[in-house]
Order: C-alpha cells, then sequence, then structure tokens
C-alpha cells in the first residue's frame, strides 16, 4: 500500500437504485413520482431573473423555507432546508449524533443510516423487526445517541401509528429522535402534530416522492427551534450555499400548490390499492404498504429470477441480496398503464414457470 492510501477514509457506499433511460421501459425502481410536477413549477422556473445566476443564492432560502412553515403552519425558524432529505439527514447526523453510546435504527431499514454512521464515525446497533417487519418499541428504550427510523419504513412500507411513534419518543427524551417520513404523504398521520410536545423530535421529509421533483433535490426538517438552530451552524461551517437558485424559486411554488400535490397523492394511492389487489389474486403476498411502493413475495417462485426476467423486458424493480429480504421485491408505483405492464410480464414470468 502506498503510504498517502493509508489515510483514505474507507467505508461502503450506499448503493442507489439502477437508473436506466431506455425507450418503453417500465421503471418501477427508485420511488420516483410517475407524474410530471405542477405547472405552476415551469411558471416559477420562466419568471426567474436569470442574471442573478451569476451571484450566490440566498443562503438561508427565505422564499422556500417560507412556503413550507406556512404549508406546514410552523415558524419559520422550525425549517431546516436542504439538498434531497439525504443532505439533511447527513447535516442531521453530522450535528446530533456525537455521543458515545450507540445510535439506533432497524436492521431492515433505509440503507443510508450505516453509510453515514461510518463515515462520521457513529457508533450504532441495529435493532430486528419482528417476525412482520414491524418495528418493536421496547427495543428502543435502552441507553443511546440517537434514534432514527423512517415511517412508514422502507424498504417494506409499513407504517407505524402515531402513538407507538410517540411511545419512543417520550421515552427518549435524553435524545434527538428523528423520524425520517419520506412517504407520508401516502398513508397515515405525521409525527409532525407532536413537534410541538417533544423538543427533541425532529421530523424529515423530501419533495421527491409526493410532490414530483425529485430532481430539484428538495428536502426539509422540521423541530424545535434549537434543533433547527443547531443544524444550521452545522451546514453553514461546511457549505452556506447548498440550495441553487431553482430550487428554492420553483420548490417555493411546488410546495404553494397544494390542490396538485393531493391530486398526484390521491392518484398513487388509488393505483397502489389496485396493484396490491391485483398482486393477491396472483398469489403474491406483502406486509401493508402506506408508501409509495410495494414490498412483495409470493412463496411459489424464485424473486431473484423472476426479477432477473422483469429486468430483460425492461421493467425494473428493486432486488436485494440481503439474506432477510432476498426473497422480495420493491415495486414503485408507477401510472396505471405501468403497473399493466408490470402486471403483463409478471403474468408471463408465472405462465412459463408453472
Amino acid at each position: 500500500m502506498r503510504e498517502w492510501e493509508k489515510n483514505i477514509r474507507r467505508v461502503v457506499p450506499y448503493v442507489a437504485g439502477e437508473q436506466p433511460n431506455k425507450k418503453n421501459m417500465v421503471k418501477l425502481n427508485t420511488n420516483e413520482c410517475p407524474y410530471p410536477p405542477t405547472p405552476k413549477l415551469e411558471e416559477a422556473l420562466a419568471s426567474m431573473d436569470l442574471d442573478r445566476a451569476r451571484l450566490y443564492p440566498d443562503l438561508d432560502a427565505k422564499i422556500l423555507v417560507k412556503a413550507i412553515a406556512d404549508f406546514y403552519n410552523v415558524d419559520e425558524e422550525q425549517v431546516f432546508v436542504g439538498v434531497g432529505s439525504d443532505d439533511v439527514l447527513a447535516n442531521v447526523f453530522l450535528t446530533f449524533f456525537n455521543s458515545d453510546k450507540p445510535i439506533l435504527f432497524p436492521d431492515i431499514t433505509y440503507s443510508f443510516y450505516p453509510v453515514w454512521s461510518d463515515v462520521y464515525g457513529i457508533k450504532y446497533k441495529t435493532k430486528p423487526v419482528d417476525k412482520d417487519f414491524r418495528l418493536v418499541k421496547e427495543d428502543y428504550y435502552e441507553e443511546n445517541g440517537g434514534i432514527i427510523f423512517p415511517n412508514p419504513n422502507a424498504p417494506t412500507g409499513i407504517y407505524e401509528e402515531l402513538d407507538f411513534v410517540e411511545d419512543i419518543v417520550k421515552n427518549n427524551q435524553k435524545s434527538v429522535v428523528v423520524v425520517d417520513e419520506a412517504y407520508i404523504d401516502f398513508g397515515g398521520k405525521s409525527a409532525l402534530e407532536l413537534v410541538p410536545k417533544y423538543e427533541n423530535l425532529l421530523v424529515v421529509q423530501t419533495f421527491s416522492k409526493s410532490r414530483s421533483t425529485a430532481g430539484l433535490r428538495i428536502g426539509f426538517a422540521i423541530g424545535s427551534k434549537d434543533l433547527i438552530q443547531a443544524m444550521k451552524d452545522v451546514k453553514f461551517s461546511i457549505n452556506s450555499y447548498t440550495m441553487n437558485m431553482p430550487s428554492i424559486t420553483g420548490g417555493a411554488a411546488v410546495v404553494a400548490d397544494k390542490d396538485y400535490f393531493d391530486k398526484i397523492r390521491n392518484m398513487i394511492i388509488e393505483t397502489r390499492e389496485n396493484t396490491k389487489s391485483e398482486l393477491t389474486k396472483r398469489g403474491f403476498t406483502f406486509p401493508n404498504s402506506m408508501a409509495n411502493f410495494i414490498f412483495a413475495t409470493h412463496k411459489d417462485y424464485d424473486i431473484t429470477d423472476m426479477f432477473k426476467y422483469l429486468r430483460e423486458k425492461d421493467v425494473y424493480v428493486r432486488h436485494w441480496d440481503a439474506e432477510n429480504i432476498k426473497d422480495y421485491l420493491r415495486i414503485t408505483i408507477g401510472t396505471d398503464e405501468e403497473m399493466k405492464k408490470f402486471l403483463e410480464v409478471v403474468d408471463e414470468y408465472m405462465e412459463a414457470n408453472k
């Protein structure tokens, strides 16, 4: 090994879903929204003063922060914005998880959590989900340096009720509890209503799913003013200008269009429920997803083989080799036409493998 190589930080990186670009493909592998963003986004971007592109953007992203604060009825000082929820969560790990005690998160969860822990040298302990893939709240009562979990969880789509979430927060008021709500708009109550009650609770959400703007890279956190200020202090110590002008301007327009937001998420929910019914008819089983995807398996078929067959037909879903989930496919909810094509290819596979 060359001498300088000894000082390289080595981690196992997060592996994102495949991003193919083929004509007539059906892309159901990365939980993106299948519908375009609100037309108000185009209007907002068209009205931008491009001469200002030579200047740094507003480091406080004021118009975006105000739009989010207005939508969720919180103070602007309670809102933190970042380049997608991944950027927000990276700031969370760096800001709050600095104890000698390990942070806690589920063993089946968003696979970026252990990556950030390794990158930042944070001790962590995973807690097993039960046989139905549900969190066990009592596992989070022990001493810890912080807690984070998605709700609904990924990749299972399982939603835990608000009293379950509150129980974890209430029993951990010595540490920061982070609820990652990337998929909350597709079902269930948000933990945001608990924020006024618990100063150690931080809720993180994203524009990438229900607001059809994964490409703009906008995420946000809402919590007590002290938590948000701490995150800003860390962010401004690294890069003050993370949010660019189009994201700030466009994001404010996107979050203000509540009618379009409700229309799109309700369309996805309806398609999800129809797809659940069709998969059940075909013998698939799955946890009751409250997200924009379904985590499905079938006792009579080799799921890895089915995944490969779908991919050969340019139908892309997500599959992992991890032992406890290798028999499952995570299927993003697309348009009705995309889900019809997906089911047709599944039927082809099942017919060929009777």
